[in-house]
């Protein structure tokens, strides 16, 4: 049910571990993002002063245990002509939830979905980011997402100023250099 923005994604309560020395170069270097070349891994990983393959398997582990979930790109929609973005809440009943949500996750125009706790006067539990050249394309998507699903209770927040959109960052402090670097 759930899509989230791509971005890379640890989990906090696996990273509570003791990090090898490589382990905080892959991810200080992953958490800084991709390098725009054709050879991004092999990039970063001269960045970190390690071997390709020594990234790409620090990486493959932590996929297998859990602790990285998927490395991906923060798109900018302003900036790939998405200026019309809108949050759509909608009221879905509780025993609906999952069903509901993977529908309109599906969505090309949804970048991503999840569920949130409603409040008093809040009724609102599932939350979709919609995208589109426009609001009226927002707003007729939003209309076929409802057709769609058979959920009519729902509300379009406008996006009106983007505050921050940064990947969280894990390492701060500058990792040591290898042997040979030094």
């Amino acid at each position: 049910m759930i899509r989230t923005i791509p971005r890379i994604k640890l989990i906090e309560k696996k990273m509570k571990y003791h990090l090898s020395d490589i382990e905080k170069r892959v991810l200080a270097v992953l958490q800084e993002g991709f390098p725009r070349s054709e050879s991004p891994y092999k990039e970063m990983a001269e960045k970190a002063g390690i071997e390709t393959k020594q990234l790409l398997s620090v990486s493959e582990n932590w996929k297998r245990e859990g602790k990285l979930r998927r490395i991906g790109a923060i798109v900018d929609h302003f900036k790939v002509g998405l200026a019309g973005g809108a949050m759509v809440v909608w009221e879905v009943e509780e025993e609906r939830v999952e069903q509901v949500g993977e529908k309109l996750a599906g969505f090309r125009e949804v970048s991503h979905a999840y569920e949130r706790n409603t409040v008093e006067n809040w009724p609102y539990n599932v939350y979709t980011m919609v995208h589109g050249a426009n609001f009226e394309e927002v707003e007729k998507t939003a209309a076929r997402m409802s057709q769609a699903c058979g959920v009519s209770n729902y509300r379009i927040l406008v996006t009106e100023k983007e505050l921050k959109k940064v990947p969280p960052t894990y390492i701060t402090e500058p990792v040591a250099k290898t042997k040979e670097e030094e």
